[in-house]
């Protein structure tokens, strides 16, 4: 049996990392097979494994120094340290400790929470066009609305401007009850709902009657130059190679371009190829353009859905394997 001690200094960030009914200590032992216990102002972490014991014991103080600096320790934080130091990456945790992004419209703070994540809205800030590509939960589109906000704030743009390829709702629009916007607004509503969010339903009504926002399908974008402005593409993978060509050259003065899509959920029809895979491919190494790829490590759901992510995944590369043979 391997123990150590670790110190504890303050209270209020021991309670904060225990999480609630110490359910994020719970989960500690349970991933590196080791017993946590808390005796006066310490720690004592045992286990029959010592590699597991070293985990555990630099898991935890990594989470402490991460509630030290203000931020909340949740089951994902926790899965996601645990992650970083069995890869040997914890010099990189600090940086975790990200600036708010933005403030949504209950007070809650938006900020980056992986590396990931972190390097994606530094792309955003840095570069006058970003392509974020990744999985679900990635928070590819969610992020990209929060620096649009906080740009519209701090009054670097005039208009905040959202669009998505009506590629799924095809000839079905039709049979839709309303005229053309009533019928694309479902679709839409993932925009939509992070807007509410960020901004609170009222303000947000207030901007769009002003026209400082805009939400519409990629066909309204066409012949259109938009200046001043943080226009966000999402689901891009399923524009065409026209489509993706049409919208990047819509960008003006002072502008900002944020595309993000998933390319293993195209929906186009297979002779048509992906928008989003060809600008990938020839947008590589442009000056102010940046490509950034989110994997399953940067899913800030449910922890099943990078289960899912990694068993789709493993058979994709079965898949490919029998393809060559």
């Amino acid at each position: 049996m391997t123990e150590q001690t670790i110190s504890l200094e303050r209270l209020e960030e021991t309670i904060n990392v225990f999480g609630s009914f110490d359910e994020n200590i719970r989960l500690i032992e349970h991933e590196l097979g080791v017993t946590v216990v808390s005796r006066d102002s310490q720690l004592k972490v045992a286990g029959e494994d010592p590699e597991g014991v070293m985990l555990a014991v630099r898991a935890i103080e990594n989470l402490m120094q991460l509630a030290s600096k203000g931020e909340t320790i949740h089951e994902q934080n926790v899965r996601y340290i645990i992650q970083l130091v069995r890869e040997g990456k914890e010099s990189q945790i600090v940086s975790l400790a990200a600036d708010v992004l933005c403030i949504t419209a209950k007070g809650k703070p938006i900020k980056a929470k992986t590396l990931g994540q972190k390097k994606y809205v530094e792309a955003i800030r840095d570069n006058v066009v970003t392509l974020g590509i990744g999985p679900a939960g990635t928070g590819k589109t969610y992020l990209a609305v929060a620096a649009a906000v906080a740009a519209f704030r701090a009054k670097e743009i005039n208009r905040i401007i959202l669009t998505r390829p009506a590629v799924e709702a095809g000839e079905r629009l039709g049979f839709l009850p309303g005229d053309l916007q009533s019928k694309v607004d479902p679709y839409l509503r993932p925009l939509y709902d992070a807007l509410f969010e960020m901004l609170g339903p009222e303000t947000y009504q207030k901007y769009l009657e002003r026209g400082n926002i805009e939400v519409a399908p990629l066909a309204y974008m066409r012949g259109r130059t938009l200046d001043d402005s943080f226009i966000i593409l999402d689901e891009a993978q399923n524009t065409s190679r026209e489509q993706m060509k049409m919208f990047l050259t819509r960008l003006g003065f002072g502008s900002k371009i944020v595309i993000t899509g998933d390319v293993t959920q195209i929906d186009l029809p297979g002779d048509k190829v992906s928008g989003l895979r060809e600008a990938m491919r020839v947008l590589k190494g442009v000056e102010g353009i940046a490509i950034m790829r989110l994997g399953e490590a940067d899913v800030v759901r449910h922890a099943m859905v990078q289960k899912i992510i990694k068993a789709y995944e493993a058979d994709e590369q079965r898949r490919e394997k029998k393809e060559k043979r």
